[in-house]
């Protein structure tokens, strides 16, 4: 199984962002993909996630009502659509697919990773 983060850059307080996370392998055996961030000096943190069949999502508080998160299976990927972005919103933001339901917001729980796409907000 591999998971690949883009989309990330630089973006004005306010703009938005799509992250994309494709994936390839055997992944219909799995069942939750999680979008986490790691800032600097700070712990990675769970961002959100989605379930396989889509019937069970996250979201972290700091983030809730302005990231979506969808998935398409046809291309086996999953989309993180960030807005209204806050300089906060800052970090590497990382995708990783687990066997877990429902998905989870605890890194510990997910077993393959994607390497980060890097999001930063600044004027």
């Amino acid at each position: 199984v591999q998971l690949q983060a883009s989309g990330g850059g630089l973006v004005q307080p306010g703009g938005s962002l799509r992250l994309s996370c494709a994936t390839s392998g055997f992944i219909s055996y799995y069942y939750a993909i999680g979008w986490f961030r790691q800032a600097p000096g700070k712990e990675r943190e769970g961002v959100s996630c989605t379930a396989t069949s889509g019937d069970n999502t996250y979201y972290a508080d700091s983030v809730k009502g302005r990231f979506t998160i969808s998935r398409d299976n046809a291309k086996n990927t999953v989309y993180l659509q960030m807005t209204s972005l806050k300089p906060e919103d800052t970090a590497v933001y990382y995708c990783a697919i687990g066997t877990i339901l429902p998905c989870s917001s605890r890194g510990s729980e997910y077993d393959y990773w994607g390497r980060g796409t890097e999001v930063t907000v600044s004027s």
